[in-house]
């Protein structure tokens, strides 16, 4: 008696060819006729010397090359090597062969697929038909010795379809890369990158397990219902969807034909950085933290004021000129509160190389800053010489010369925030 599997598979197989020869119009002899064709064509007599010939055809790859061009795998030198690949298992942490139990793939002639189906199926004791002729089971024995050849011609001809040499062929339509080593006898290796493809499309698997499980079904539309649920589900954002072999995907391989040539891509894009507009200071807030040009409007008006000659100074022009003051204190303070949240939200220790009295300033203290007062008078200094620095910087070789005079003026401005800089 053979395994189930086997059964389903020749009944399958029977019914599928009886359902493309039967026709309307056949006439009860014709269609006992294709009946009879059928038993005789789907017995172990008949088919398994067919399939063992055509099993050749086909080449078991954990990483074929069609993936890389369609018409890689035959050339001049003959077929390209087909890749077995048998790697140590290990829980590193990385997706890659040998950490995934994956479908090995088959490609070659499309024609011959049933051959592969029928040396891949599962049987009762899990182990595939193809490991049990490799084997040289009684199962193997039992099922091989009903066809017209040979056990032993049967079974080298399906072993063909796994079979693995000593030569290496390769492809100019196979994509190439030098990789560089560091010996002393080679410079490079030329290596030739193929695909996994037993992984992409258990990537393919498992995204859509996520994306579209009935569970996942359910709370989406919860969602989109606006109803609430205990529990939630997983996205995946920005995926793409590649084709491979369009419209003929069995061409590609065997795992590419069942999944209808398509997988998926995550998406590999580097992290989008978010311009910082705030910079926190290392050893001096005026150095690390402002930039003068971002107040060079309110320094251009202060010069074009303080260019003015004395006669045309009416009284408006003092009200004018500690606007501009004024308007420069207010960026300060908004650096300041900046820095202050940042610090905060952080919760971050400030840099040892700042000055004691910035330290005091910028960390969220305030019981600190209303200790004492010394520390106010070195910043409202330090604001008023940061000033004139910037107005210097900003307007260049055309800037005045500002005396003791003007700088008393514009401390004595700066003083009055002295109680919003604490």
């Amino acid at each position: 008696m053979l395994d189930p599997a086997i059964d389903a598979f020749f009944a399958e197989r029977k019914e599928g060819w009886l359902k493309d020869k039967l026709k309307a119009r056949m006439n009860e002899d014709e269609i006992k006729q294709i009946y009879q064709e059928g038993d005789e064509r789907f017995t172990l007599s008949k088919w398994l010397p067919n399939a063992a010939k055509r099993a050749g055809q086909i080449s078991l790859s954990t990483h074929p090359c069609t993936f890389s061009h369609p018409s890689s795998r035959k050339n001049k030198n003959g077929y390209v090597t087909a890749i077995l690949a048998e790697t140590e298992h290990s829980n590193d942490g990385f997706l890659r062969s040998g950490n995934v139990a994956v479908e090995t793939d088959a490609l070659g002639n499309a024609a011959a697929l049933d051959v592969y189906k029928f040396l891949t199926l599962k049987l009762q004791d899990n182990k595939t038909l193809l490991a049990h002729i490799q084997d040289e089971t009684e199962l193997a024995k039992s099922v091989l010795q009903q066809g017209d050849e040979s056990y032993q011609v049967l079974r080298d001809g399906f072993l063909e379809m796994a079979s693995t040499d000593d030569s290496i062929i390769t492809s100019s339509k196979i994509k190439q890369v030098y990789f560089p080593v560091w010996q002393e006898d080679a410079e490079y290796h030329l290596l030739s990158p193929l695909t996994p493809s037993g992984l992409v499309f258990e990537l393919r698997k498992r995204i859509d397990d996520i994306r579209f499980s009935e569970q996942t079904k359910t709370l989406r539309d919860l969602k989109r219902k606006g109803e609430y649920s205990e529990v939630g589900y997983k996205e995946i954002y920005d995926l793409t969807t590649i084709g491979y072999g369009g419209t003929k995907p069995q061409n590609i391989s065997v795992l590419n034909n069942q999944n209808a040539g398509k997988a998926h891509l995550l998406s590999s894009l580097p992290p989008k950085i978010t311009q910082r507009t705030l910079r926190i200071p290392t050893t001096d807030f005026f150095l690390n933290t402002l930039n003068p040009w971002q107040v060079k409007e309110t320094l251009e008006s202060f010069h074009r004021l303080i260019s003015l000659p004395k006669e045309q100074r009416n009284s408006q022009f003092i009200e004018y000129r500690d606007r501009r003051i004024q308007e420069y204190m207010d960026y300060i303070m908004l650096r300041m509160w900046g820095v202050r949240r940042e610090l905060e939200r952080a919760d971050a220790r400030l840099p040892a190389g700042l000055p004691k009295e910035q330290q005091i300033w910028l960390f969220p203290n305030q019981q600190a800053r209303d200790d004492s007062d010394e520390w106010l008078s070195v910043i409202i200094n330090s604001i008023t010489r940061n000033f004139l620095s910037h107005y210097k910087k900003v307007v260049g070789k055309k800037a005045t010369s500002l005396g003791n005079e003007e700088f008393a003026a514009i401390e004595e401005l700066i003083t009055k925030n002295k109680e919003l800089l604490r």
